[in-house]
């Protein structure tokens, strides 16, 4: 079995097979062999050297006094003679069988067996270990084309396929036999003879993992690629941010004359790539990625539906549409929101009093009820890290900022005019200042209220007068009378003290 063992030793030091695998392979192939030439390997037991230097096969019998199934059972006499005089009936014991007396077709179908289980176990590592490659970048030839499919050729003899697919190719890209092909990985397929990648030039996160190689301050972490959208072959938009105040992120991208950018457009077939910087405020988000266009104003008109409208000047309105609407469809993608772009004369003619732009803005960073915020840190889209820097100073409140700023008295390491000035923009956008002796409200003196006693109902009612009459005739009086209006004699009242 010396040329076995070799085998063995070839296959797990030079192919990269494992032990377990070879192990597995080899003894399905011997059983296989086996049961060729005896009918049946219930009985047959594979045994290797514990350093896997060789391999042997045993026929496992049965100790009878009169066989009835030589593959299985065994002489007494003559068992005795192989495993000596201890041996006794019932007992079992392994022959070692020659595999040069298999017939040929039981060498046939071993072999047979040997290299499908070799094909298996390759094809299995060759998967698990492609499948950790998902979203990673390939290097391959132009191979050949069916219908308008592409077979890439990625070397390894053939067991490693790449698939191309139509749907998946971007757009004006056109290739020729033997042409170099960069693309992603996106799925791992078995085939019969290894594996096929299935490869995408139209996915963004290709343009994302060449844009990383280029750009050592993505790579590190210091910019980061916040969102990325594409059609592909005809214009890309990457909003970036950086984690450093110093380090301008578009800049970093773009490089010292454009020369990184121009790398990325090159691997994507000269594919139009706008670079802009991402904000957490929408209006200034939207306002960035309608670039290259010019955008005089973003106003939010409905801040739950997500709804802006952008104002642009005449002659940026075809630049901020773009060619059938690309450049601001990519943009309502990168931004996630639905942006209307109107020149200054259409926006004349809009009512556009009826939209609080700063409210609409607010209640995206807030919950249902709008809050109060009197601290730096609470406004929305600030730079947090600033916003410690300011407050590790003992500048916290909006008021000690504002008169901070005024008076050109913030001299803080690490914080430059520019962050200064967005918080100083981002206050005037969110925070209304109330002047306190306006606020509040004057306090009339009331007026005396006369306390009124409380009166009975008899009180309330007028008292009943007496009745007077004539002495003489009897004729009503009163006490105003001087003479009887019937008889006319002279009256005279006197008044009882």
């Amino acid at each position: 079995m010396s040329e076995m063992a070799e085998a063995i030793r070839a296959l797990i030091s030079e192919k990269g097979y494992s032990e377990d695998s070879v192990k597995q392979t080899i003894e399905r192939a011997l059983k296989a062999a086996y049961k060729r030439t005896y009918g049946d390997d219930e009985n047959a037991i594979v045994k290797f050297n514990e350093d896997m230097s060789d391999v042997a096969i045993y026929s496992r019998k049965v100790v009878v006094d009169g066989v009835y199934d030589p593959v299985k059972e065994i002489e007494l006499e003559d068992a005795k003679k192989l495993a000596g005089d201890e041996v006794e009936e019932g007992d079992e014991i392994d022959i070692l069988e020659d595999p040069k007396t298999f017939d040929r077709s039981a060498v046939t179908v071993g072999k047979q067996t040997a290299h499908q289980g070799l094909n298996e176990t390759y094809k299995t590592s060759l998967m698990n270990e492609y499948k950790e490659k998902i979203g990673e970048m390939i290097i391959g030839y132009h191979q050949r084309e069916k219908n308008g499919n592409i077979f890439v050729d990625l070397g390894n003899a053939g067991r490693i396929e790449g698939f191309l697919p139509t749907k998946f190719q971007s757009k004006l890209e056109v290739y020729e036999k033997g042409d170099r092909i960069k693309a992603l990985i996106v799925d791992v397929k078995p085939t019969n003879t290894g594996i096929q990648l299935v490869l995408s030039r139209s996915d963004t996160k290709l343009v994302s993992s060449i844009l990383e190689k280029e750009v050592p301050e993505i790579a590190d972490g210091t910019v980061e690629i916040n969102r990325i959208v594409r059609d592909a072959g005809y214009r890309t938009k990457i909003a970036v941010s950086s984690a450093r105040e110093e380090v301008d992120p578009v800049g970093a991208c773009v490089g010292l004359r454009g020369v990184r950018i121009q790398n990325v457009i090159r691997e994507l077939m000269n594919e139009k790539i706008d670079v802009l910087k991402w904000d957490a405020d929408p209006a200034v988000f939207i306002k960035n990625a309608l670039s290259p266009a010019q955008v005089e104003r973003v106003i939010i008109t409905d801040a739950d539906k997500k709804q802006a409208l952008a104002i642009v000047e005449d002659s940026q309105f075809s630049l901020a549409i773009g060619r059938q609407g690309q450049n601001v469809r990519l943009a309502n993608r990168l931004c996630d929101w639905n942006i209307d772009v109107k020149t200054i004369e259409q926006a004349d003619d809009l009512d556009l009093s009826s939209f609080n732009t700063v409210q609409n803005a607010r209640n995206l960073f807030s919950d249902e009820s709008v809050e109060e915020i009197s601290k730096i840190a609470e406004l929305p889209g600030v730079d947090t890290e600033v916003a410690q820097l300011l407050k590790a100073n003992g500048i916290e409140e909006f008021q000690d900022f504002v008169e901070a700023y005024d008076n050109g008295t913030i001299n803080i390491e690490g914080v430059s005019k520019e962050a200064l000035d967005k918080i100083n923009e981002l206050i005037n956008e969110n925070v209304e200042f109330v002047d306190e002796e306006e606020s509040e409200s004057p306090v009339q003196e009331a007026a005396p209220v006369e306390k009124v006693e409380e009166t009975t109902k008899a009180d309330e009612e007028p008292e009943q007068e007496e009745e007077y009459f004539c002495p003489e005739c009897g004729a009503k009086i009163t006490l105003d009378m001087t003479h009887c209006p019937k008889c006319g004699v002279e009256f005279e009242f006197e008044v009882e003290e």
